[in-house]
């Protein structure tokens, strides 16, 4: 598969989500600007967002034996989140960023972090000038497939994936990997199903879900996934948080992305809360070995 035969979201559709306004997610996301699914503890009631972000963050670099590592991948790096708790946490010496969001890869660069690189580039056009010893992916692999593809055309498309990463890691090599995928629960009422159509044309076009199958599919006879998490629960509480978080800081939320972006993320927050509840959608925490 070459680089124009790429199957997922484009850039452009990237960036229509992440690119709204910085200032927009920093009123709603934690400190760290993490926008993916939090790690709570769940005897903890009184577990705060940015407690249970870097828990979350802590769960896949050890998983994926970054800790101490040369050289560490972040594919879908965000606004960076990762790539500071890597070097400045777990003492990795070399940690690369790749997004497709021009807005987030500018605040990392005005951040300044040490001993890393940010490159706003696709996965499928990254070429390493050396392995790395750890990969990891959290929330990115939603948009490696896009609306209308068959199950074998995602499955191929996920397969490039899983085959670049082989490449990019000795033997015994670690991907952690987070993604949310389709849940079980395929029984939906009406407006269940318009708020799901809702999110895939307005919040995050182009992107498909994948099923759990097909990740797992997909990474066969490449890697082994030697530990796998189901979290829906997660994701629902984060984001309940994060719609709390909008709602209390809406005035200055409507002056930095406008009243229709506000009341579209409300929605889309708001049902997705229901989607993860009672399992339409899921959320896996895998961690997977070059074989």
């Amino acid at each position: 598969m070459r680089a124009g035969e790429y199957q997922g979201a484009t850039a452009e559709s990237i960036r229509h989500h992440y690119d709204v306004s910085n200032d927009f997610f920093a009123l709603w996301l934690d400190a760290d600007l993490t926008y993916t699914c939090a790690l709570w503890d769940e005897t903890d009631s009184g577990d705060t967002l940015e407690a249970a972000q870097k828990r979350k963050l802590d769960h896949l670099i050890e998983g994926a034996r970054a800790a101490g590592a040369r050289r560490v991948l972040d594919v879908g790096c965000g606004w960076g989140s990762l790539l500071d708790r890597l070097v400045n946490t777990h003492g990795v010496q070399r940690a690369v960023g790749l997004t497709l969001s021009e807005s987030q890869a500018e605040r990392l660069r005005r951040t300044a972090l040490p001993r890393t690189e940010v490159r706003v580039e696709n996965w499928l056009d990254h070429e390493p000038d050396e392995p790395y010893d750890a990969i990891i992916s959290i929330g990115a692999f939603e948009h490696f497939a896009r609306t209308g593809l068959s199950r074998a055309e995602r499955v191929a498309a996920y397969q490039e994936f899983f085959d670049r990463c082989r490449t990019w890691l000795p033997k015994g090599g670690r991907i952690a990997l987070q993604t949310n995928v389709k849940g079980n629960n395929v029984r939906m009422d009406k407006q269940t199903v318009r708020d799901l159509m809702f999110i895939i044309d307005t919040i995050f076009p182009e992107s498909e879900i994948p099923a759990l199958s097909e990740v797992i599919e997909s990474s066969e006879k490449r890697f082994d996934i030697v530990n796998l998490r189901t979290d829906p629960d997660h994701y629902s509480r984060t984001c309940q948080e994060w719609l709390n978080r909008l709602q209390a800081n809406r005035d200055q939320a409507v002056k930095a992305a406008g009243e229709e972006n506000v009341a579209n993320y409300e929605r889309y927050l708001g049902s997705t809360v229901g989607h993860f509840t009672n399992r339409h959608l899921g959320l896996s925490r895998m961690i997977l070995e070059a074989v």
